[in-house]
């Protein structure tokens, strides 16, 4: 684990995101991911990784089964400019089977407890297997992007999940990440063009007002710092 960390701190020494990737790709022996919900900072990610075919880095993706058509469309061209396919994971069958039949289609508006139960179902459960035997989890997380991711590291050690997370654009600015998309012709979300930010479920997730903060078309009946669960320290 030493050594991992080691070459962990090292990665922060080049500049761009193409070089921290490649390195993390040629120079580490253990099972490394990225997790992409096919939102801007992950396409941004996703280019990194796949236009230089990075094949030690697998990409992965949850399904939830509720997410908009505009992501399947935006994951279906993404395959298709790189030439790749990505892996899905899906929650449990049995666990949402019963959750749905105990608590309805839409419980999430019931109350934040129902939320994230479907969350842990839908999302956590899933990732934990993604997840299984990973020494490093490379995420799309930036400090722009919450209250409580300012304070994330680019590199930090999830005790809970026993694995480095690596965060390359925990830096990067919203117009840092457009300006890449667009410089390197990468598919994006066609719902970001329409004041969807923070793109999740499709019940639990509405386009932002001017002056709203980043994350508050995330589960907007909610007050106060609103996570799904993947992240939280």
């Amino acid at each position: 684990m030493n050594q991992l960390k080691q070459k962990l701190n090292q990665v922060i020494e080049f500049e761009r995101l193409e070089e921290k990737l490649k390195f993390l790709n040629d120079e580490i022996d253990e099972k490394i991911v990225f997790s992409t919900s096919f939102g801007f900072e992950d396409q941004v990610i996703s280019h990194a990784i796949l236009s230089q075919k990075l094949k030690n880095i697998e990409v992965f993706t949850l399904d939830t089964g509720r997410v908009f058509n505009e992501t399947y469309t935006t994951w279906y061209k993404t395959e298709l400019k790189y030439q790749t396919k990505i892996k899905p994971f899906y929650p449990p069958t049995t666990e949402l089977e019963s959750f749905i039949e105990e608590n309805g289609i839409n419980p999430f508006y019931d109350s934040v407890e129902l939320r994230k139960q479907c969350c842990s179902i839908r999302k956590v459960i899933p990732l934990n297997r993604a997840l299984d035997g990973t020494s490093v989890w490379i995420t799309g997380l930036r400090a722009e992007q919450s209250n409580n991711r300012h304070d994330m590291q680019g590199i930090e050690f999830d005790e809970d999940k026993q694995l480095y997370k690596f965060n390359p654009l925990i830096d990067f600015t919203t117009e840092d990440c457009f300006h890449y998309l667009k410089e390197n012709r990468v598919p994006y979300n066609p719902l970001h063009d329409q004041g969807f930010i923070s793109i999740g479920c499709a019940p639990c997730t509405r386009a932002i007002k001017e002056g709203e903060d980043f994350r508050a078309g995330r589960w907007w009946w909610e007050n106060g710092n609103k996570e799904c669960g993947l992240h939280v320290k």
